[in-house]
């Protein structure tokens, strides 16, 4: 038993900045409060709401857009004269007021809506409308996508729908969108919440949230934070992603949609369906009218599709003579995937200074996987070409079923009450990835003297002679059964108390809060591996793949072979007995629990001078691990458990500022400090101890590993082109510390006399910097019908430098590397076309290539990249009347492939083809 543990702090250091972020918030209280706020609707002069109106303050730098209710609010206003202006060009109306200290004043006004076309809040000029008034109004550097917004795109779930955004590219699976990469960073390294609430991982080891499982019909919006303010939770370094869902508020009175749409596969010919269906409305339960709102939206999708692979992982040999094939797997996948999705929203308002509010999803992805592949090897090596060469192939069968599921609750309230806002908010998270009695592998051998080939290094697919295809050659040599079930929980609560302030005419907000966050991450897995089945009563052709047999595998790449029937296998394996065959290491040293407690405290201040808005302060964030896992000693054939520990705390001060030259033209500057901590993986308890005395072998988790940090410095400069244009760009720089990676710990301290030590360690500082330019514009002022064009597109160039470093002879040896995922360039463009009959919208999405793993510390040649990816996608939309839309989609039109190679692009790690998807659906809302 071992147990370590680093960096716990004195008691009263941990305690100190709870108490003191309370502390100062309350010693504000005999300060005088003077803020003063403006609120109103809009309306047609029939006293309907009007949406996406335009509401400024003369000599101000942020309007807004009227709400789905017609409703705006300018709050933290110094007492004063103001004139206030609604509408756009001639067609806009103005109003003068006085407000005094910690008045509420109420303005509103009634526009002939003829008059406000141009600014209505529809279809994909609206859909930009919306989205870009909440970035002109932000105090921090953000990206935001509407509800409206990810309509107009052709996108299955969360992470499709993030991929358009400036900034932002996704990782793919089967083709599909999964992970969300910010400005170039690994999954790993952003956080993801829902509603504000921390969503944990369903995957084993990691951190990174797999926004596949969220159809993309829950979200009301998305929003991308790249520069966090002292009131957020600190753990990302490229972003955060806030996926909010759809509350009655936000909505003007009952709000329908349901939605019916059938798929094909082009790959597979194989066809999907989807229903999802919206509901919101507001009732009156109190004193108020419509006080008390519900929401609910529900989302079944099944899609049946595949792909053809060809995959080396690497494994050539480098040399004089060229590059030598050492194994190669052919793959075919079949694949029926499910998502559903529920979520449940609940608001009661009982006055203008109240609110409470419930946040509920439940979503389950189900993946149905059946692959084949022929796994060939190579001892000497194959050349491009040869034929002579002795190999060892084997046929394959992986089948199982893979269930993530996420289920989140969110509680809040908000108070204002008299000179103060308070606000709290308690969540409970949960996220599992099941895989029940799944075929890791059923294999059967056979070896060949001669006659093996391949034409291609990019896709080098084996050819062989007649008894490569024939099943009876192959001999049944073991089957593994995996058992699994990962899960991550949290629990979390905050509370944030903040108070306006009048000084010398500044308006000064003051805030603090504190958080807690109790986190559990485990993994409980039981394998077992079926060998020398002649012993356990099989024999016969039950030895052989000619039982198992079934038809033809349709592989695009050539000439394959009968697949294996996964149902023969289970019948094989129901003849056995299960407790005989159950392997012991795998079984154990992969099981672990995790527990993370984070307590967070944070003093702010958000002030304005005019034109220009700052927001300073500091959080500080406390964090203690505890693993509890096993490591087994192999030359002693001993398990035994193994407890570890870490605790360490970080102070994360930042200063943003926001300065509006006009309303339509901005500056952002930013300083801030964020942090990640390791992945479980990284930290797992689990060691691994092989070898003898002399040269033993060890792999294992590092505990001790400290956080990434960094130190993120931005500025920004946006121009506004009326209500839904924006020309934007902006820099960023990140110097990161203790970057992480896989090293061999043998001959360093503490393993002068390991053969190998492989684990995980921090690094030396790295860095990241680049640039973002984003643009977007409804061409409305063109004559028609041009008037109906938008243009959008958005590129980010990003460059990192980070190193690794080993021992050569006891020398120690670096290398400079890219930051894993990280792309040098990232694009976006789209091309749409709208009138009140019809919405086209053709898109692309391009990021270059990038490192996605170390093949060898000492080489870069075995580093492998995956190729860049430019995929081109369409919708159109036909509006047959006011509440029913038809609309078709095609997806990877390009077909473009997926495609990762060994340090030259010429040799393959990973080829795999998708083929284009086509949907065809129907919107029918206002029922």
């Amino acid at each position: 038993m071992t147990r370590t543990t680093v960096g716990r702090q004195p008691l009263r250091s941990r305690k100190t900045p709870l108490a003191m972020a309370c502390a100062i918030v309350l010693t504000t209280a005999a300060m005088p409060s003077i803020a003063a706020e403006i609120t109103g609707t809009v309306t047609d002069p029939q006293g309907q709401p009007i949406q996406g109106v335009s509401v400024s303050l003369q000599g101000q730098s942020r309007p807004q857009l009227t709400d789905a209710a017609g409703h705006y609010q300018f709050r933290d206003l110094a007492a004063g004269q103001y004139q206030l202006l609604a509408g756009t060009g001639s067609h806009q109306q103005s109003k003068q007021l006085r407000v005094d200290a910690s008045q509420n004043a109420t303005i509103n006004f009634s526009l002939d809506a003829s008059d406000i076309e141009h600014v209505a809040v529809i279809g994909q000029g609206g859909a930009l409308s919306a989205s870009l008034n909440a970035q002109r109004n932000a105090d921090n550097f953000i990206t935001v996508s509407s509800a409206d917004a990810i309509g107009e795109f052709p996108d299955s779930n969360a992470a499709e729908s993030l991929q358009r955004m400036a900034g932002l590219s996704i990782e793919r699976d089967q083709g599909e969108g999964r992970f969300v990469r910010v400005r170039g960073l690994s999954p790993d390294l952003n956080a993801v919440t829902y509603n504000g609430a921390q969503l944990p991982a369903p995957e084993a080891g990691s951190r990174a949230v797999a926004l596949d499982v969220i159809p993309s019909d829950l979200l009301q919006s998305l929003t991308v934070t790249k520069t966090l303010t002292p009131d957020m939770d600190a753990d990302s370094l490229g972003g955060a992603v806030d996926i909010k869902s759809l509350s009655a508020f936000d909505k003007d009175g009952r709000f329908t949609k349901l939605t019916a749409e059938g798929s094909f596969d082009t790959h597979q010919s194989e066809y999907g369906n989807k229903l999802a269906a919206t509901y919101s409305d507001r009732f009156a339960i109190g004193g108020l009218d419509d006080d008390f709102g519900m929401a609910l939206a529900a989302s079944n999708a099944v899609r049946k599709f595949g792909s053809d692979n060809v995959e080396t992982g690497g494994d050539w040999q480098l040399g004089d003579q060229g590059p030598l094939l050492e194994k190669v797997q052919m793959r075919d996948y079949q694949i029926e995937r499910e998502r559903l999705g529920l979520a449940a929203n609940f608001d009661w308002r009982p006055n203008q200074n109240n609110q409470v509010y419930l946040r509920t999803l439940y979503s389950r992805f189900a993946d149905q996987e059946s692959r084949n592949a022929i796994v060939s090897k190579f001892g000497d090596g194959l050349a491009l070409g040869d034929d002579q060469q002795s190999g060892k192939v084997s046929r394959e069968l992986k089948s199982r079923e893979e269930v993530q599921t996420i289920k989140s609750i969110v509680l809040g309230s908000k108070s204002d009450i008299e000179d103060w806002q308070l606000s709290s908010q308690f969540g409970w998270s949960e996220a599992e990835e099941t895989n029940p009695n799944g075929i890791a592998g059923a294999a059967f051998e056979q070896k060949f003297a001669d006659g093996l080939s391949y034409q291609s290094t990019r896709k080098p697919v084996i050819s062989g002679p007649e008894a490569f295809y024939d099943a009876s050659g192959y001999e049944l040599d073991e089957i593994e059964v995996v058992n699994s079930d990962a899960k991550d929980s949290s629990y979390n609560g905050r509370l944030d108390l903040s108070r306006n302030l009048y000084l010398d005419d500044v308006v000064l907000q003051l805030k603090s809060g504190i958080k807690i966050n109790r986190r559990k991450k485990s993994n409980e897995e039981t394998h077992w591996l079926y060998k020398d089945l002649d012993e356990q009563g099989v024999s016969g052709t039950a030895l052989t793949l000619a039982d198992y047999a079934g038809t033809e595998v349709d592989y695009e790449f050539g000439k394959f072979g009968p697949r294996i029937q996964d149902h023969s296998i289970h019948q094989l394996l129901a003849s056995l007995n299960r407790d005989d065959n159950v392997d012991p290491l795998e079984s154990t040293l992969n099981d672990y629990v995790i527990h993370e407690d984070v307590n967070a405290a944070y003093l702010m201040a958000t002030s304005d001078w005019g034109k220009l808005r700052m927001v300073a302060g500091v959080r500080y964030e406390d964090t203690s691990l505890r693993g509890d896992g096993w490591q087994y000693d192999e030359p002693n054939d001993q398990f035994s458990a193994r407890h570890v520990g870490n605790d360490y705390d970080n102070w994360l001060p930042s200063v943003q500022f926001r300065y509006g030259i006009s309303s339509d033209v901005i500056l952002r500057a930013a300083w801030t400090n964020s942090l990640v901590r390791p992945t479980f993986e990284q930290v797992s308890p689990g060691y691994l101890l092989e070898g003898n005395s002399d040269a033993p072998e060890a792999s294992f988790g590092n505990p001790a590993l400290q956080p990434l940090e960094s130190a993120n410095y931005d500025i920004s400069a946006e121009y506004y082109m009326g209500e839904s244009g924006v020309l934007s760009a902006g820099l960023f720089y990140k110097a990161i510390d203790n970057f992480i990676y896989e090293a061999d710990l043998a001959g360093r301290s503490g393993y002068e006399n390991y053969d190998k030590a492989t684990t995980f360690i921090n690094g030396d500082s790295s860095k990241l910097y680049g640039a973002e330019f984003n643009f977007a514009q409804k061409l409305d002022s063109l004559p028609e019908p041009w008037n109906g064009l938008l243009f959008s597109a958005n590129l980010t160039l990003t460059h990192s430098e980070a190193s690794i470093s080993w021992l050569d002879d006891g020398e120690l040896q670096r290398r400079d590397i890219r930051f894993p995922s990280q792309s040098n360039t990232t694009g976006n463009i789209a091309l749409g076309y709208e009138n009140e009959y019809l919405s086209l919208r053709f898109s692309a999405a391009y990021k270059s290539n990038y490192l996605t793993e170390i093949g060898a510390l000492d080489d870069a040649d075995y580093d492998i990249y995956q190729q860049e990816h430019l995929q081109f996608d369409f919708i159109a939309k036909g509006f047959v009347s006011k509440d029913v839309m038809v609309y078709f989609k095609a997806l990877n039109i390009n077909d473009e492939p997926y495609y990762t190679y060994s340090g030259s692009a010429a040799r393959n790690a990973q080829y795999e083809d998708y083929g284009p998807t086509y949907q065809i659906g129907i919107n029918i809302s206002g029922f």
